[in-house]
C-alpha cells in the first residue's frame, strides 16, 4: 500500500504532469526516491525549477488515495505502474505515458497489440469488415486494442473474441463507470481473456476531454493503428495521427468515395497510410512480429487449427475471406509460386482452415455469410 501511495502522491503534485513524472522515474527509479531526493538532484531534472522542488519535497497527502486503492483491490482491479513488468512496453516509449493504469483482467497475456478504431455510427460494411479483420488478427496471435465505443470499436472487440483471441479495451472513463453502459457485458467478456484498462480514477465519468487523452494510450501501446471508417473530424484521426507521431504504423480501410464516413480514412491514405483490404495487408507490414515467441494460451476445439499453422500457412490463410478467390489471383497477391501455394492451400484444407470450390476457387472455411456483427 505504501509503495503505490507514493505514486498517487507524486502524481498529485501541482506541476508534475505525465511527461515530467516519466523524467523523474527515469532519474530516480521510484516515486518514493523522487519525493525524498536532494534539492540539487531534483533541479538537475529538465522541467524542475525552485518552486517545483519545494512542492515535490513537501507534497500534500492526496485526498482519498488510500480508499481508492483499497476499493480497486476489492473490485478485482490491479494498479499497474510504469515500472511494473506488466505495463505495456510500447506505451513506456511515448513521451507522456500515464504513471499507472487501472487494470481489470490480464495485460501480461496480450502480445502483439494492434489498435483498430473508427466511427461510432458505422455502416454495415464497416462493421463486417472490422469484425472479419479483427477475427483474422486474433487468429494469427495479435491482440486487438480499441476503445469499446459503439460502432467500429465494439466490432473490433467482438471480432477478436470470435477468433478466440485477446483484446484490450482502453476506456475514457473509470473502470467503475463503464461507458457506454450497454457495453458492461462486453467489458466482462474482454476482461475474461484480455484486459479493460483506464488511467482515470475508478469513478471518473466519460468526460469529453478524456477521450483525446485516452487515444494516446490506444495508439501508444500498439504496433500500429487501423482506421476503418472516419469522417474528416473524427476522433479516430486523432488516434491515427498520434500513432504517426509515436513512430507507429498507420493503416486505413478504404470505403465508398460517395460516403462522408470514409472521407477521413481516404485522407489518411492520401497522406501515406497503408491501404488495408484484408488481414494480409497488415501482416505484410507487421508479420515479422509473428516470429517472436508468444506466451502459450489454451486452445478450444474451434480455434486449435489456427495455432498449428506455419508462418507461410498463416500468411496464406490471412489472405482468404468469405469471398471466393482464384488461385492465380492469390499467386499475384502473395507473390508466391503456384506449386508452393498449391501445397500450402492443400495443408490448410486438411486443417479445416480453407475450403476449395470448383474452378480452383478458395474461401475461408466455416464463414457464416448471413452473419451481421
Amino acid at each position: 500500500m505504501d509503495d503505490i501511495l507514493s505514486w498517487f502522491q507524486l502524481k498529485s503534485v501541482p506541476g508534475v504532469g505525465n511527461l515530467l513524472f516519466k523524467r523523474l522515474i527515469e532519474r530516480f527509479g521510484t516515486p518514493a526516491a523522487a519525493l525524498s531526493a536532494a534539492r540539487v538532484d531534483l533541479l538537475a531534472v529538465e522541467g524542475v525549477g525552485e518552486h517545483l522542488v519545494d512542492a515535490i519535497r513537501h507534497p500534500a497527502q492526496p485526498a482519498g488515495a488510500a480508499a481508492e486503492i483499497e476499493h480497486a483491490l476489492c473490485q478485482g482491479c490491479r494498479l499497474v505502474t510504469l515500472t511494473d513488468p506488466d505495463f505495456p512496453p510500447l506505451l513506456k516509449e511515448i513521451p507522456d505515458p500515464p504513471p499507472f493504469l487501472y487494470v481489470r483482467g490480464d495485460l501480461a497475456g496480450c502480445p502483439r497489440p494492434i489498435a483498430v478504431v473508427g466511427s461510432r455510427n458505422a455502416t454495415a460494411y464497416g462493421l463486417e469488415t472490422t469484425h472479419r479483420i479483427c477475427k483474422g488478427l486474433a487468429g494469427l496471435g495479435f491482440t486487438v486494442v480499441s476503445g469499446m465505443a459503439l460502432g467500429i470499436d465494439a466490432a473490433a472487440h467482438e471480432g477478436a473474441l470470435s477468433g478466440h483471441g485477446r483484446t484490450v479495451a482502453v476506456l475514457g472513463s473509470g473502470l467503475d463507470n463503464i461507458y457506454p453502459p450497454q457495453h458492461r457485458r462486453l467489458a466482462e467478456r474482454i476482461a475474461a481473456g484480455g484486459a479493460v484498462i483506464s488511467e482515470f480514477p475508478l469513478q471518473a465519468g466519460p468526460e469529453a476531454h478524456h477521450f483525446p487523452v485516452r487515444n494516446r494510450i490506444i495508439s501508444g501501446m500498439s504496433l500500429g493503428t487501423v482506421v476503418v471508417e472516419a469522417t474528416k473530424n473524427s476522433g479516430s484521426l486523432i488516434t491515427a495521427r498520434l500513432a504517426a507521431e509515436q513512430n507507429r504504423e498507420v493503416f486505413a480501410v478504404p470505403g465508398s468515395i460517395q460516403s462522408f464516413k470514409s472521407m477521413g480514412t481516404h485522407t489518411l491514405i492520401k497522406e501515406g497510410a497503408k491501404l488495408v483490404e484484408n488481414v494480409q495487408d497488415i501482416v505484410a507490414e507487421l508479420g515479422h512480429f509473428l516470429e517472436d515467441d508468444a506466451p502459450p494460451r489454451r486452445e478450444s476445439a474451434s480455434d486449435a487449427p489456427w495455432h498449428r499453422l506455419t508462418a507461410a500457412e498463416a500468411v496464406v490463410a490471412a489472405a482468404l475471406t468469405a469471398y471466393p478467390v482464384h488461385i492465380d489471383d492469390l499467386v499475384r497477391r502473395l507473390a508466391m509460386e503456384t506449386g508452393s501455394l498449391s501445397g500450402i492451400l492443400l495443408q490448410l484444407e486438411l486443417k479445416g482452415i480453407v475450403t476449395q470450390l470448383p474452378g480452383k476457387l478458395f474461401v475461408a472455411a466455416g464463414v457464416d455469410r448471413s452473419r451481421t456483427p
